[in-house]
């Protein structure tokens, strides 16, 4: 009789059988071979621990510089500002603002931390002084031609190769 049960089991197509199995018999996947009953996962995860113990963090660094430049040599720039907007709005979505405004202010109190308050009040001025230039440079090209003629630049004097 178990006999014809079988033969019935294996005239079924393969999704409709997967579709009865139970659930503990499709989720872990076993490496093939009289291994120890090791599923994939696990055996990924001690070759991964393997090669970190042998290579060092060092190793990864390299390999994942390596694929991001082939990535970006393929697919571009373009391609990582468009997938960094979709993750943040992701997070967004899933954290709300309030997630952003934490880590920012732990990031601000880490450089705090690190490199002083003083820090801070040189990146400032840096910023006050680039900001004025910008300004600066965005009045002389809205002038009028006429205008920037009426207002000449004084004259540099010379140096003393010059003389």
């Amino acid at each position: 009789m178990a006999e014809i049960d079988r033969k019935d089991e294996e005239a079924k197509p393969v999704e409709e059988r997967a579709a009865e199995a139970p659930p503990a018999r499709r989720s872990r996947k076993r490496s093939k071979g009289t291994g120890g009953g090791m599923t994939v996962a696990e055996a990924g995860r001690k070759g991964g621990q393997a090669v970190r113990d042998k290579y060092g963090p060092s190793f990864y660094e390299q390999i994942g510089r390596k694929g991001g430049e082939a990535v970006k040599a393929e697919r571009g720039h373009a391609f990582y500002e468009e997938i960094g907007k979709k993750g943040g709005e992701a997070v967004k979505a899933e954290r709300g603002h309030a997630f952003y405004e934490e880590i920012g202010k732990k990031g601000g109190e880490s450089v705090k931390a690190s490199r002083g308050a003083a820090f801070y009040e040189e990146i400032g001025k840096r910023g006050g002084h680039r900001v004025r230039e910008l300004i600066q440079d965005a009045k002389r090209e809205a002038r009028p031609e006429g205008e920037a003629a009426a207002t000449p630049t004084p004259p540099v004097p010379p140096t003393e190769t010059e003389e």
